[in-house]
């Protein structure tokens, strides 16, 4: 995935394109103004709209933002929320959210995508955010007194290819073109780059509603380049927010009420805890009222070192992937020149402590850690529209992408943290005669055996029946702007090739994508030794394959008693040594095989030879009108 921002052609339009932070929580709009510099839109509102969409019984849309939120508390079953959690993703995939969350998943046999029961309806994730993003659109209209139709949309660093193809999708159903899916770290390195210093390396620190990002980004004449991602895509302020309310349920049962199975009362619960957080940010002690509906009034009181107690678990679990985006990135903290925080969540104390004590130095909080990306994704809007070429972009891929090869083994043709968007191309041959076509399996992970990784799609592209080895075909893997992945195979002597776009139809789960990276690191000795065998297998079993087929053709008759009982015990050693699961026994052999058939492979090349002559003959003798049979091939 490699991008250079600064050379894309602007369209010739005069209307405007945005920045817009599709958020868990809340979302934002942004648009750079005349004097070159981003600024939020609120169109006389707040900055921040609820990402939260309110419907009536009969499942018609009637509030988007602030005032469906306000009906959370009072008609919770027809009011959505946390729906970024869903992109891209399956109904097995959501299993966990389901447990947080009130809604009611309709189960379509003839669709993978997540459809949410609203009455008499159902809707996928991507037709819910649609609405959150015609709501921006609006506010966006109605500030500027013009159209909008184009738009820069953030999605977190570690969406995969389904998440960020459904995001894309509800730009569309909202009526936007989208011009570009940009990380949200990086969109917030873009906006700090306007202030930062014009060399450095940085960290971003992004902690959101209900995601966690972090960037290593390196900073230099008007490019930012990004070293190294992670993150975690199901942990953020919600899961903060989940404990407070248990607390708070614990509370209300000593007063001798259960809230639980009341939906708008935990609805209620949630809100008044996520007030008594934020208040919580600027004091020592905070006091909240639980009033529900038919209950007397149930004071609660917390103080800071409470919440902190509460919610350390969390905020630790934040900092292993710092660790690990550093590591990959070849960086110690104290070689870092600055941190940035970003999303509402790292306003609380113990978060920049924590960042503080991790990175050696005080994180930069010169803009505000809620509107940072929605500022940096107007500023990608602009490059993209206005063709500025004093700012260069280059992001990410977080995992590697690769096909199989024979014995289950994977070639990784694009490398993870690799700059997108990116092109790069493998050759491959056959490993059995005469075959009509190559499968190209596609899978990403950083594992070396395909088993171990995760299966992207397979096509077949038909070839030219050739001996084994003779055959080659050009795989080339292209990862455009948005991350979306195009592979074409090309047969190189017949130039016939087929290209797809992979775009499964839900993506990786959470722990899918911190599992495959553990895991790659964790079995990175065993990984390596067991590629190292299944790589010698495959090429002995070419190399007894062909020996046997010239053991018992023509240039074998000619060896001598010898001769034949030594290739027969070598290759009988070779079939041996591919059983044993050692590459280093594997290549012994290998190597005797190979010094035991010199004189074979010498006879049968000669026979080659002689065939090839006597048919040179023949054709000559036709054309001259001789006999055939005086065209004699010649024995070397």
């Amino acid at each position: 995935m490699a991008i250079i921002f600064g050379k894309t052609t602007p369209p010739q339009r005069n209307d405007p394109a945005v920045g817009i932070d599709l958020g868990t929580t809340n979302s934002l709009v942004a648009v750079v103004g005349a004097d070159g510099q981003p600024r939020i839109l609120t169109a006389g509102g707040a900055p921040l709209l609820p990402s939260v969409i309110a419907f009536d019984q009969d499942g018609l849309h009637v509030a988007t933002g602030a005032e469906a939120a306000a009906r959370l508390a009072l008609d919770p079953a027809h009011t959505l929320y946390s729906i970024k959690r869903m992109m891209g993703k399956g109904p097995a995939e959501i299993v966990d959210e389901l447990k947080l969350l009130p809604f009611q998943i309709h189960a379509d046999p003839h669709s993978a995508a997540v459809r949410i029961a609203i009455g008499a309806k159902q809707y996928t994730a991507p037709e819910l955010s649609a609405w959150v993003l015609r709501a921006l659109k609006e506010r966006a209209e109605a500030e500027l007194g013009c159209a909008v139709q184009r738009a820069v949309i953030t999605v977190p660093a570690y969406f995969n290819d389904a998440q960020r193809q459904a995001t894309k999708d509800a730009g569309r159903l909202a009526g936007l073109d989208v011009l570009r899916i940009v990380n949200e770290p990086t969109a917030a390195a873009l906006a700090y780059g306007l202030h930062a210093r014009p060399q450095g390396k940085i960290a971003v620190y992004d902690l959101g509603g209900g995601t966690f990002d972090i960037s290593i980004l390196h900073m230099h004449a008007g490019l930012t380049e990004v070293l190294a991602t992670n993150g975690d895509t199901h942990l953020g302020g919600d899961d903060m927010d989940l404990l407070l309310v248990a607390v708070a349920v614990d509370h209300l049962r000593a007063h001798g009420i259960d809230p639980n199975g009341d939906a708008a009362a935990l609805q209620t619960i949630r809100a008044a805890m996520i007030a008594l957080k934020i208040a919580l940010s600027s004091a020592e002690q905070a006091t909240t009222t639980l009033q529900l509906a038919g209950r007397a009034p149930v004071e609660m009181g917390l103080s800071r070192k409470d919440l902190e107690t509460l919610i350390a678990p969390v905020i630790e679990r934040t900092l292993q992937p710092c660790r690990s985006a550093l590591q990959d990135a070849g960086l110690q903290p104290d070689e870092l020149d600055e941190v940035v925080l970003v999303g509402g969540s790292t306003r609380i104390p113990l978060v920049r402590r924590k960042v503080a004590e991790l990175f050696g130095k005080l994180p930069q909080t010169t803009i505000d850690p809620d509107c940072v990306v929605a500022l940096g994704a107007a500023l990608q809007a602009d490059i993209l529209t206005s063709g500025r070429r004093d700012m260069l972009l280059l992001d990410v891929m977080p995992l590697s992408l690769g096909m199989e090869t024979v014995g289950g083994a994977v070639v990784k043709v694009l490398h993870r943290n690799s700059p997108i968007p990116a092109t790069a191309s493998e050759e491959f041959t056959t490993s059995v005669d005469n075959q009509t076509g190559v499968v190209v399996h596609i899978v990403q992970g950083d594992r070396e055996l395909v088993k171990d990784c995760r299966s992207l799609a397979t096509f077949t592209i038909p070839i030219e029946p050739l001996p084994a080895g003779l055959a080659r075909v050009a795989v080339t893997f292209l990862i455009d702007a948005n991350g979306i992945l195009h592979v074409t195979a090309r047969d190189v002597r017949k130039g016939s090739e087929k290209t797809i776009e992979v775009r499964p139809s839900y993506g990786l789960s959470d722990a899918q994508v911190e599992a495959m990276l553990v895991a790659a690191f964790d079995h990175a000795e065993q990984d390596v030794a067991l590629r190292l065998f299944v790589d010698a297998k495959a090429e002995a079993d070419v190399l007894i394959a062909a020996t046997e087929r010239q053991f018992h053709g023509v240039a074998g008759l000619l060896l001598d008693a010898d001769e034949r009982d030594d290739i027969e015990a070598c290759m009988a050693s070779a079939r041996a040594a591919v059983t044993t699961g050692e590459a280093s026994v594997v290549r012994a052999a290998m190597q005797e095989l190979n010094a035991a058939t010199t004189h074979l492979a010498e006879l049968a090349f000669a026979a080659a030879i002689d065939v090839a002559a006597h048919s040179e003959q023949l054709q000559a003798a036709l054309a001259q009108g001789r006999d055939p049979a005086s065209a004699k091939p010649q024995h070397h």
